[in-house]
């Protein structure tokens, strides 16, 4: 089952963000620290009591309760710019299954999830970031049908 995320859920929520947070450091250790998470529980705590159709975040839930996988997302607008034509865009800001649940089709579910919400509130499109190196987060976005928007390209000094 798939739904908003509530306070409850967050010592779940905090473990899948070590997760995470390890894929990050072991790409890119120069970057991101070991066992870190991007929240804390106090800030996961504001989010959840915070979320609302701009910045929903989805878990999903298996049969004894446990979350198993999350996607924190956000809404953006363009509208009146110079450049670039009125849209509606969700951002899937952070996307994780458990490790001990990947193979059973969850992230697939909750990318459809997002997915169906975003036609819903009608949006255009859904973006994220991948990091280079995480291949097999690359290669889950492309089997969805995503495609490269663009690319952040850097030189390390």
């Amino acid at each position: 089952m798939i739904r908003k995320a509530e306070k409850n859920d967050i010592p779940h929520l905090l473990e899948l963000l070590q997760q995470v947070g390890m894929v990050h450091h072991n790409i890119r250790p120069d970057l991101f620290k070991a066992n870190a998470t991007k929240y804390d529980e106090e800030q996961l705590a504001t989010l959840i009591m915070l979320q609302s159709e701009c910045k929903p975040i989805f878990v999903s839930v298996d049969d004894c309760g446990k979350i198993c996988g999350y996607a924190f997302c956000q809404i953006t607008e363009t509208k009146s710019d110079r450049l670039l034509h009125d849209k509606k865009t969700l951002y899937i800001d952070d996307i994780c299954v458990d490790e001990k649940a990947r193979g059973q089709h969850i992230g697939t579910s909750l990318y459809n999830h997002v997915k169906d919400f975003a036609k819903q509130i009608g949006c255009y499109n859904i973006t994220l970031n991948v990091w280079n190196g995480n291949d097999s987060a690359y290669a889950f976005y492309q089997r969805l049908g995503m495609q490269t928007q663009k690319t952040c390209m850097e030189e390390k000094l």
